[in-house]
């Protein structure tokens, strides 16, 4: 969430970027959380002075009782019940203004780097790099791939269906070989960048979903266990940035490298079309996050970092993709900036995203108390930032789209060492 001092520092700033993302009444919003904090320093202030004046009459009683002089102890004591029960109703006024002022700042966004094109849609993301000379001709053989996987059994949508719900797939025999092999070689490509490889839990408390910013913001989208009061994760970036809440790092640590496979669930509401059929959208799918946490001075030549990652993985995997910056209408709540990759599809005749890496800036660090001890003994909050390297699903729809041919499909020179075959065959 955003620190109070720094919408007090540079309010225009904060403004100016939060209209950008289409909050027209922002600057009200920001008004109204810098009255409530002034309103908190107040009753602190005078509860710390009731609080003062309690300690000094404490003292005050112990000495007169000493002194044998009774009937002054008794008048103090008197006031001293009256300031007790000011300092309980203050104590109660500064518990409610603090979750105001909280409930407010958890509700609004992170402000976007001046870098973030405007716009309020994905038709306003700015395409920053292309690489689609190796679009293939398929001409007149090309099957979308929620056909070739039921002309190759490897995918069945149906018996998903039957043991738990649409956007629950089965994958077998080749096709459950080929995710696991991408996994695999996922996890050994961000091993071989420098991340340590961790495998989290797959569900997360409360306190989890605050600290990255899923709660408040996206409960609607996230399978809640009730009686537990536990989500299942969107993605590994939640439990993985998560193992920091409340920790104070030693600048030297830094930078962290972590990349975890999970298992990822989604509750998003469903629609008709073929952008969301078949692999496209699912409410559980598989895939490899890398994240970092690193001093704010270094954080984006590290997220130009983490997109030179993404990018060799798809290279390496003979897909067509591009490159954008998303503007801030389309920017996540969290996010400072991000960049999407998407592979382009060529059954489909379409780009399918299948990677975002964003830079959190402070946002996430400031909910997780997440600090820096520096040099001089200062404290100061990280920088967080995360990736997708990479979402199965639609990387795994435009494999089977992009090598499809008469009688097979063939599979990625990189891959072949993981999969044990070279094609998938009839």
């Amino acid at each position: 969430m955003l620190q109070v001092s720094t919408i007090e520092k540079d309010f225009e700033r904060c403004q100016i970027g939060l209209e950008k993302r289409g909050m027209t009444d922002a600057k009200n919003l920001l008004q109204e959380i810098l009255g409530k904090d002034q309103k908190r320093k107040s009753v602190q202030q005078n509860l710390d002075q009731v609080l003062s004046r309690s300690n000094a009459i404490a003292k005050e009683i112990g000495i007169l009782f000493k002194g044998g002089k009774g009937e002054e102890a008794k008048t103090l004591k008197t006031e001293s019940l009256k300031l007790k029960e000011e300092s309980k109703k203050l104590n109660e006024s500064l518990q409610t203004v603090e979750s105001e002022l909280q409930d407010l700042l958890y509700n609004i966004p992170n402000v976007p780097h001046e870098s973030v094109p405007a716009g309020q849609s994905d038709d306003d993301n700015e395409v920053i790099k292309t690489e689609d000379k190796d679009i293939p001709n398929l001409e007149g053989n090309k099957k979308p791939h929620w056909e070739l996987i039921e002309d190759y059994d490897i995918i069945d949508f149906e018996l998903g269906s039957k043991v738990a719900g649409a956007g629950f797939p089965f994958y077998k025999g080749q096709g459950a070989r080929l995710v696991r092999g991408l996994i695999n070689y996922f996890l050994d490509e961000a091993n071989n960048a420098g991340y340590f490889e961790v495998q989290p839990p797959i569900a997360i408390n409360e306190a989890s979903g605050i600290g990255t910013g899923q709660l408040p913001d996206k409960e609607g989208q996230m399978y809640h266990v009730k009686d537990h009061n536990l989500y299942l994760i969107p993605t590994a970036e939640v439990p993985i940035t998560n193992m920091y809440r409340g920790v104070i790092l030693d600048g030297g640590s830094l930078p962290i490298k972590h990349s975890g496979y999970t298992p990822c669930f989604r509750r998003e509401a469903g629609s008709w079309g073929s952008h969301v059929r078949g692999l496209n959208r699912l409410h559980q799918f598989d895939k490899v996050e890398i994240v970092q946490v690193v001093k704010p001075e270094s954080s984006y030549k590290v997220l130009d970092n983490m997109v030179e990652h993404v990018e060799k993985l798809i290279m390496s995997l003979e897909l067509p993709y591009r490159i954008l910056r998303l503007c801030a209408g389309d920017l996540g709540f969290t996010s400072a900036l991000t960049y999407d990759f998407e592979v382009f599809s060529a059954a489909q005749e379409k780009w399918l995203e299948v990677s975002s890496v964003s830079n959190f800036e402070t946002y996430q660090a400031n909910r997780l108390k997440l600090r820096i001890k520096k040099d001089d003994g200062k404290k100061e909050l990280a920088h967080t930032l995360n990736g997708s390297a990479l979402a199965l699903p639609r990387i795994l729809a435009a494999i089977l789209e992009n090598n499809q041919e008469a009688d097979q499909i063939r599979m990625p020179e990189v891959l072949k060492p993981y999969l044990g075959f070279d094609s998938i065959k009839k």
